[in-house]
């Protein structure tokens, strides 16, 4: 297991071509009433074509403001974020976001036409082509039959299932999730884990994955940035290639899991989830 406490990351691909996402330095603030809130501080990091990219850490941290940014749905008050070099200022069809809430898909549409919409309205394919492209992309998620349900319909698992194939079918240059399974219950969230895996194991994307929980960033993730309570800085980062679906059993997991907890949150915290843990 690669640690480097408070560093920028281990590029993870050709240092010729340069990172897909660089975060360099970025501070992050956004409105609550009348106040402004700094969000982050002078966090920096990199993502890699391919990567599957963690921010992890507790509640307002900043993680899903950071996600928000490399949307281009907030701008930094210092700093900057680079996609391929260039700076991000707008939220664009190269970065398609996947949300926690289970209703971002239009009711009034079918499944096949919630998936074909994006791309007809962003990348002006013809209908025939467009929902071609969603039913290629609601079969690898597994709901071909459900092309012309209706949301209401469906459960909160298969919603999610849609909004990813909705996502992929974009086929963007990073896909950008935040917390997309947190609402789900354990053996839901166990299979839409599994279901990430396969996708990516399928055809590798890149991934920008937003959570609260040590043992989901140690099993999806093959990088995972760590942030220190409000305002979020760079605490630690490491690298997870290693840890997967079988590895939560094993005692290297829980040793990573557990470091990963003493840095955030201190050998206190850690004592008191161990006792929550034995109770």
């Amino acid at each position: 297991m690669g640690w480097r406490d408070g560093a920028s990351p281990v590029a993870a691909g050709p240092a010729a071509h340069g990172p897909l996402l660089r975060v360099d330095r970025a501070t992050l603030e956004y409105k609550a009433g009348q106040r402004r809130i700094r969000a982050t501080h002078e966090v920096s990091f990199d993502v890699w074509p391919q990567d599957r990219f963690i921010l992890l850490g507790p509640s307002g941290c900043g993680k899903s403001t950071l996600l928000k940014a490399a949307a281009g749905f907030v701008a930094p008050v210092s700093g900057a974020l680079l996609l391929d070099g260039v700076p991000v200022r707008a939220p664009g069809p190269d970065r398609v976001v996947v949300f926690q809430e289970f209703d971002q898909l239009p009711p009034w549409k079918t499944v096949k036409q919630n998936v074909a919409f994006p791309l007809r309205t962003a990348h002006r394919l013809p209908r025939r082509e467009a929902e071609e492209r969603a039913l290629h992309y609601l079969d690898k998620v597994g709901l071909s039959a459900f092309a012309d349900a209706y949301p209401h319909t469906l459960s909160g698992g298969m919603k999610q299932r849609v909004a990813i194939a909705r996502a992929l079918a974009m086929q963007p240059r990073i896909l950008l999730m935040d917390e997309p399974f947190a609402a789900l219950d354990a053996l839901t969230r166990r299979r839409m884990q599994e279901e990430l895996l396969r996708l990516w194991e399928d055809s590798p994307f890149t991934l920008l994955f937003v959570t609260h929980s040590i043992e989901e960033a140690l099993i999806i993730g093959n990088r995972i940035l760590l942030l220190s309570p409000h305002p979020g800085r760079v605490r630690a980062e490491l690298n997870a290639h290693q840890y997967g679906l079988h590895s939560p059993g094993s005692s290297a997991f829980q040793a990573a899991a557990q470091r990963i907890h003493t840095l955030l949150f201190g050998e206190a915290g850690t004592a008191e989830a161990a006792a929550r843990r034995a109770a």
